[in-house]
C-alpha cells in the first residue's frame, strides 16, 4: 500500500515577499516527510518530521517564526493525531519549545492526557528532557514588525472609538 503525505503552510493570506519562501517550505518539509516513509518509518513519524521542518523554519508561524501574543510573548500550540488509533496529544501555550509537535506526541505517548497547557507543559516538557531555546531565538523581524503594527492598529482603532480594551 502506498501512502500519501499532504503538508500545507498555515491557512493564512501569505505576503507576496513570503511566497517563494513559503512554497519552497511547504516542499521542503513534503520531501523529508516522505524521506521517513521511504525509509520504514510509521505516517506518525512522517507527518512529526515534517512539521518539525515547517516548524524550524522562519517563514512559517510555527516554532521559529511564531505569531506574537498581545503581549509580544511567543506561545505556541500543536496537535498530531495517530489514524490509525485515533490516539492524540496537543499542547498549547508552550514557551521556549523549538518543535511543539514533539512535545504533543509525548503527550499522545507518554501521559494519559490529551492536552497539556501552559505552565503544566513546560514543566512537562522539562520533566521528559525537551530542551527549551531562548524567545529571542524563535522572534523573527518579520513578527516583530507584524506585532507592531497590529499595536497601532488595535491603539487606533481604541483611540477613534474613544474605548478602553
Amino acid at each position: 500500500m502506498s501512502g500519501v503525505l499532504v503538508v500545507h503552510g498555515g491557512a493564512w493570506a501569505i505576503p507576496d515577499e513570503l511566497a517563494p519562501a513559503s512554497v519552497d517550505g511547504v516542499k521542503a518539509a513534503a520531501r523529508h516527510g516522505s524521506s521517513v516513509l521511504k525509509s520504514g518509518g510509521s505516517a506518525l513519524d512522517a507527518v512529526e518530521a515534517a512539521v518539525r521542518v515547517l516548524e524550524d523554519n522562519p517563514v512559517f508561524n510555527a516554532g521559529h517564526g511564531a505569531t506574537l501574543n498581545i503581549d509580544g510573548e511567543v506561545e505556541m500550540d500543536a496537535i498530531i493525531v495517530d489514524g490509525r488509533t485515533l490516539a492524540s496529544g496537543a499542547v498549547s501555550c508552550v514557551k521556549n519549545i523549538a518543535n511543539p509537535v514533539s512535545l504533543a506526541r509525548a503527550v499522545m505517548e507518554k501521559t494519559s492526557h490529551v492536552m497539556l497547557t501552559g505552565k503544566g507543559a513546560n514543566q512537562f516538557a522539562e520533566s521528559i528532557g525537551v530542551s527549551t531555546v531562548p524567545t529571542d531565538k524563535l522572534v523573527t523581524e518579520y513578527e516583530k514588525k507584524e506585532w507592531e503594527k497590529h499595536k497601532k492598529y488595535i491603539a487606533g482603532v481604541m483611540e477613534e472609538f474613544n474605548t478602553k480594551w
